[in-house]
C-alpha cells in the first residue's frame, strides 16, 4: 500500500517514525511519502517537506508567514493527488492538516487522523469539519474518547505514543557521546533545560532559563538542543556561557537528570514519564497570548500532565508568570525532597492512567485492517 503521512512538528516526526516502523511489520509492500523530519526519513519515509520549514508558533507568527502557509497548502494538495496514496494519515498539526483533509477527502482518498486536534480546549466547531472529512479519528488521551462520544462521533483510543517512545531502549541507550563527555568531567547532579525546538520558542525562553545556573551552582545545567537549529543561535541567546549543550540527546539527558526546566509542549509529558520533577514555562507574543486566552474555554491548565490528572502536579509559569523571581522560587521547590516525593507519586498515577503503551502498533493495525486484503 501507499501511505502519505503529514507531521508538522518534532513530536509528530517522532510519532510518525514509530508508526512507519509498525506499518512495515504488517505491510511488506508499504511505501511512504511524508511531511516530517529526520526520524521519519530514517524509518523509511521519503521526506517532501521538513517540519523545520513549517513550525510557526502563535497567531501573529502564522499571519506573518501566511503566504508561505498558503504555498505549502497548494503544493501539498497537488503532491498528494499526484502520488495517489491508498490512505492519507494526518498527525496532529490541525491548522494545516484539516485544510488538507478538506481538499483530499472529496477526491476519494481515505483520511485517518492520528493524535486529535485539541478541540476540547478550543475551536470545538472543528468537529463539523472532522465529521465530514476524517474517516477515522485516533485519540491518545483517555478523556478524548468520552468527549467525542458526546459529540456523536465515534473515535478509537489507541493510548499515548510517548509511552512507547520513552520505553524504547534502542533510543534511550544508543551512544550519547556529547552527554558522556560532560558527565565524565563533572559529577554534580544534572538539571536539564528543555527550551523547545522552534526558533520562536528558543528566543522567548532560553535567555531567562539560562540565568539559573549562577543561582544554583551546586548543580550542573545542560541544555537539550536540536541540531537543525544553528549552534550560533543558542550561543547568542544563552546568558551564562559556561552552560553546556547537547544536541539530539534529549532522552539520554532526561534519563540522567535530577530536575528540569521545560518549555510547555510534548516535552512536559516526556519529562514526567522519565520521572523528573519539573517547572513548566511558556511565553508567546502578547497578542497571540491574548487571543489564545479568549479562545480557550474552561481549561485550567496548559500542560498534559496537569490536564490528564486534572490537578496541578507541575507548576506552570505562563506568560507574565514566567519571570526571574517565580522561576527561581519554583526551581527551588522541585529540588526539595518532600515536594519531589509527592511529584513522584503523582507521576506514577499518570503512568497508570496512560496504560502500557502500544499506540503505534494499534494505529498501524487500525489503518491496515480497514482495507480489504
Amino acid at each position: 500500500m501507499k501511505y502519505y503521512i503529514i507531521a508538522g512538528e518534532a513530536s509528530g516526526d517522532l510519532h510518525g517514525s514509530n508508526l512507519i516502523k509498525e506499518i512495515c511489520k504488517l505491510d511488506s509492500t508499504a511505501e511512504f511519502r511524508c511531511w516530517g523530519g529526520d526520524l521519519m526519513e530514517n524509518a523509511g519515509g521519503k521526506i517532501i517537506k521538513h517540519y523545520r520549514d513549517l513550525a510557526f508558533m502563535g497567531f501573529v507568527e502564522v499571519l506573518l508567514n501566511i503566504r508561505t502557509v498558503a504555498r505549502n497548502l497548494i503544493f501539498c494538495e497537488k503532491d498528494v493527488l499526484e502520488y495517489k496514496p491508498d490512505v492519507l494519515i494526518l498527525i496532529d498539526y490541525p491548522g494545516f492538516n484539516l485544510r488538507i483533509a478538506k481538499k483530499i477527502h472529496p477526491k476519494g482518498i481515505k483520511v485517518y487522523y492520528y493524535i486529535s486536534p485539541q478541540i476540547w480546549a478550543w475551536k470545538k466547531s472543528r468537529i463539523h469539519t472532522i465529521k465530514k472529512v476524517v474517516d477515522k479519528m485516533h485519540v491518545i488521551l483517555p478523556f478524548e474518547k468520552g468527549f467525542y462520544e458526546k459529540l456523536n462521533y465515534p473515535v478509537e483510543y489507541v493510548g499515548h505514543p510517548l509511552i512507547d517512545a520513552v520505553n524504547d531502549k534502542s533510543v534511550l541507550y544508543k551512544p550519547h557521546p556529547q552527554l558522556d563527555a560532560i558527565l565524565n568531567a563533572d559529577s554534580r547532579k544534572v538539571i536539564a533545560i528543555l527550551p523547545g525546538s522552534r526558533k520562536q520558542e528558543l528566543t522567548k525562553m532560553l535567555p531567562l532559563m539560562s540565568t539559573l545556573p549562577v543561582l544554583f551552582p551546586k548543580y550542573q545545567w545542560i541544555i537539550a538542543g536540536v541540531s537543525w537549529q544553528a549552534t550560533e543561535l543558542y550561543q547568542k541567546l544563552i546568558k551564562n556561557k559556561d552552560i553546556k549543550i547537547v544536541f539530539d540527546e534529549t532522552y539520554s539527558l532526561l534519563a540522567k537528570s535530577h530536575a528540569a526546566v521545560v518549555t510547555s509542549g510534548t516535552a512536559v509529558l516526556e519529562t514526567a514519564l522519565f520521572g523528573v520533577p519539573q517547572v513548566v514555562c511558556y511565553k508567546s507574543s502578547r497578542i497571540s497570548y491574548e487571543i489564545a486566552k479568549r479562545l480557550v474555554k474552561n481549561i485550567r491548565f496548559v500542560s498534559l500532565v496537569n490536564l490528564i490528572l486534572d490537578r496541578e502536579v507541575v507548576t506552570e509559569l505562563i506568560q507574565n508568570d514566567f519571570n526571574a523571581k517565580k522561576l527561581v522560587e519554583e526551581t527551588t521547590k522541585i529540588l526539595n525532597e518532600l515536594h519531589r516525593n509527592k511529584v513522584f507519586k503523582d507521576y506514577e498515577e499518570l503512568k497508570t492512567i496512560l496504560g502500557e503503551g502500544g499506540a503505534s502498533a494499534k494505529m498501524a493495525h487500525s489503518v491496515i485492517n480497514r482495507f480489504p486484503k
